[in-house]
């Protein structure tokens, strides 16, 4: 009981939400919302059968800058509790709650104009991820860096326009199906370079998860409720990084 208790009680911390809202590409900031499509809610998808499942609902931050992202970059993409970062000052929720742990994930998806490109029926391949290793969730290292998330583009990604969608699952209350959170905006970019690939392992949103897959429907507390899978390893969802 006491065990459980706990686990409720971090499930019942659903204040500490969080966007996407800007990119820096090789240590260089590209500003607050330029490129990235953003709404003003911060609050999670849940249902990954959501027909806005790929770049969230409700966009209401929308202009036709295009980031320059030469392939092998060092990328980093900000999140903040609200659009601006902090919602208070000395906000404990920036920007995200520590209780909501879980992984981070990148796709891009190749369109023809990335400032106009639809998200619907688009072929996503997933290019980074971070989920738990060496006792840290991804969303711990994000907190530990002011809410920046860094990831290097693969050397091998073709020039063009690709829409980027950066996905952060938190998990606190993901022993129930439905209950894991997504969080996910798209950025719109254009890769520079020699690459070739497009994409390998390609997948639709909604449609590359299920409700059920063991990196969504799954407990990350041990019995003294740690959210650190207990020595479990933890599987992060979709298919598998793109391979230079």
């Amino acid at each position: 009981m006491k065990v459980q208790s706990i686990i409720l009680s971090l499930a019942a911390l659903a204040s500490g939400h969080t966007i996407f809202q800007k990119m820096s590409v090789n240590g260089v900031d590209q500003g607050q919302l330029k490129g990235v499509r953003a709404p003003d809610s911060d609050y999670p998808i849940q249902n990954v059968n959501d027909a806005s499942f790929a770049c969230n609902k409700d966009l209401k931050h929308l202009d036709s800058t295009v980031i320059t992202v030469p392939a092998g970059a060092k990328v980093g993409a900000w999140w903040g509790h609200v659009i601006g970062g902090a919602q208070t000052a000395n906000d404990p929720d920036n920007p995200i709650a520590k209780s909501h742990k879980g992984p981070i994930i990148v796709y891009l998806a190749k369109v023809d104009n990335a400032a106009t490109a639809q998200p619907t029926g688009l072929k996503w391949f997933k290019v980074a991820e971070d989920g738990l290793s060496n006792g840290q969730w991804a969303v711990d290292k994000m907190i530990s860096s002011n809410g920046w998330h860094y990831f290097t583009m693969p050397t091998c990604v073709a020039p063009g326009d690709y829409l980027m969608r950066v996905e952060l699952i938190a998990l606190h209350g993901a022993q129930m199906q439905g209950q894991a959170q997504f969080y996910m905006e798209c950025a719109q970019i254009r890769i520079t370079g020699s690459g070739t690939s497009t994409g390998s392992n390609l997948v639709s949103f909604p449609g590359a998860y299920k409700a059920s897959d063991p990196g969504i429907m799954v407990s990350i507390y041990d019995n003294s409720g740690n959210p650190y899978m207990g020595g479990k390893p933890y599987t992060i969802p979709g298919p598998s990084v793109l391979a230079c």
